[in-house]
């Protein structure tokens, strides 16, 4: 049951999360930044190679966007996954747990089935659930459906254990009313639902719109296998929240593939997706705390025709892995996005991580785009900023690679950026506060839109250099000790680079394969390069943008 609409609040908190490992001078990305620990510590040599992807790993209904919504929960942005899980909805994973002995037998049998047991009507291949309870289904139903209709408020667990069904006509598996489902997966077990490729309604009704529908609280647990075909719309839908627990869970629909309108919650089991539409998805404009994906554990595999994770407010990873490719956004909340663990992986889409504010706080994020690779930017929030404080970042971007309509701030972790080739884009595009006061930042890429930092408490150069795809480029020191080694990916005309061994006021020189080489003075723009802001006011003052917290202090 949803509490009553109450606007966003966010609970500034100290950053929880930090990345484990990190080279006190070095990029630290595992083989996404190929250096070595003992030259890096001997000679304080960065050795980026952003042409593999990541393998390191850290700490752990169509939507339409209600704008107000959107504006009351990212006025200021989290720090952290836990930060923002206390300022959501708090969600309720159901107990999977069951005595097989007192469940009640529901055996498939072509076009009916036969009950052992108390709570269950059978019509032809129409089997409904009456009341709570434990229900271990198996066998097939050729055509027909397991319909949940519990008054009461208890839940009602149906076990999967080899089970198999079809409808010709409405969703195989669909919850009408009950106080919470769980659907287990059995041990060992493999099952299958299909929905059918045209829905027959009742007059005045258009629901269910799923191959697995509830209006319930459903949580999806155990560790058999379930695959689930949806031929007209959505996979797996709850119209309240959505707990994947467990289970190795294979999603093919025509339309999203698992959504959850209140929230949808990943704590484990193996996800893998292919839909026309979205892939993980969560749709409430109502409620202010609600509307919110976390992926906190588990595997999830998304292939989309549209969004491949979206979520109303927030989206946030916390822990497991999650890989995405997309046509269009590969991850994005119209709130928030926080990535505070595990892995994020965007091997294909439009604008690869998108959200009104932006934190990347201990998670390995790897982004392929056609467009913008991380986008802070909205319609309805002023203030939108990307907050980079640990963890490791490698953007590829065919437009801009990191852009902030609003701050970018790093305050520790690793950022690889290898930027557009063309000069109507940037590898850095910010408009408000660029600032820089820990961490490593490597940007290539073309120089007509180039960008540094504005005010950087940590030393950083710019450099107008040519270097070809394939290129190492080099910085050394006045005294000619090595500080960088990175290889371009792919034309470059425009190096921004800063960490810890880089000290303001002092000249580095930048080379590009032993040869064509050029020396700046750190702290001053690249000739015909930007300061960040574009000139406009800092902290989130006039044409400044907002300023995300730095290093988890207090918010604005």
């Amino acid at each position: 049951m949803r509490p009553s609409t109450t606007p966003r609040r966010f609970r500034p908190t100290a950053l929880r999360r930090t990345t484990a490992g990190l080279l006190a001078a070095g990029l630290g990305l595992g083989a996404l930044v190929a250096c070595s620990t003992d030259s890096a510590t001997a000679t304080g040599t960065d050795e980026a190679s952003a042409s593999s992807s990541s393998s390191s790993s850290a700490d752990s209904g169509e939507a339409t966007t209600d704008t107000a919504t959107a504006a009351a929960t990212a006025t200021t942005g989290s720090t952290s996954v836990d930060d923002a899980l206390a300022a959501n909805l708090a969600y309720e994973e159901g107990d999977a747990s069951y005595d097989a002995a007192s469940a009640v037998a529901i055996t498939l049998e072509g076009d009916t089935a036969s009950v052992d047991g108390e709570g269950v009507t059978v019509d032809g291949g129409t089997v409904t659930i009456t009341a709570s309870g434990t229900y271990v289904v198996s066998g097939e139903l050729t055509d027909g459906a397991i319909v949940v209709d519990s008054a009461d408020d208890g839940v009602v667990r149906i076990v999967l254990d080899g089970a198999t069904l079809t409808s010709s006509t409405t969703s195989p598996l669909q919850v009408t009313d009950a106080g919470s489902v769980v659907v287990v997966l059995a041990d060992g077990s493999t099952n299958a639902l299909t929905d059918a490729e045209t829905y027959v309604y009742a007059d005045g009704t258009d629901e269910p719109n799923a191959a697995l529908f509830s209006t319930a609280d459903l949580t999806i647990a155990g560790t058999g296998a379930l695959t689930v075909t949806s031929s007209s719309y959505d996979g797996i839908t709850s119209k309240d929240g959505l707990v994947i627990a467990g289970g190795n869970i294979t999603v093919t629909a025509v339309d999203d593939s698992v959504r959850g309108k209140d929230y949808l919650v990943v704590l484990g089991g193996t996800l893998t997706m292919t839909s026309g539409g979205d892939g993980l998805k969560s749709d409430d404009t109502e409620d202010g705390t609600a509307g919110y994906i976390a992926v906190l554990d588990g595997t999830v595999d998304v292939t989309a025709g549209d969004d491949g994770v979206v979520a109303q407010t927030d989206t946030l990873v916390g822990g497991g892995e999650v890989t995405v490719s997309a046509v269009d956004d590969g991850v994005k909340g119209e709130a928030e996005v926080v990535l505070g663990g595990g892995t994020v992986t965007v091997t294909e889409s439009t604008e690869g991580i998108e959200g009104a504010t932006v934190t990347l706080a201990g998670a390995a994020v790897d982004v392929t785009s056609s467009d913008d690779g991380i986008n802070a930017a909205s319609d309805v929030v002023a203030e939108p900023w990307i907050l980079v404080s640990a963890g490791s970042v490698l953007v590829n971007s065919d437009g801009d690679g990191i852009d902030a309509n609003g701050a970018f701030t790093v305050t520790g972790g690793d950022v690889v950026v290898n930027g557009p080739t063309n000069d109507g884009n940037g590898a850095l595009d910010v408009d408000g506060a660029f600032d820089v006061s820990g961490g490593t930042v490597v940007a290539l890429g073309s120089a007509g839109m180039a960008m540094s930092p504005s005010s950087s408490a940590q030393g950083w150069i710019s450099a107008s250099v040519s270097a070809a795809a394939g290129s190492s480029v080099v910085v050394t020191s006045a005294s000619g000790e090595e500080v960088a080694t990175f290889t371009a990916t792919k034309q470059t005309a425009s190096v921004v680079y800063s960490s810890s061994a880089v000290t303001s006021g002092e000249s580095y020189t930048v080379t590009v394969d032993g040869g064509t080489s050029v020396t700046v003075t750190a702290g001053e723009a690249a000739a015909g390069g930007m300061g960040g802001g574009g000139g406009g006011g800092m902290g989130g003052g006039p044409g400044g943008g907002g300023q995300p917290p730095a290093g988890g202090g207090a918010r604005p």
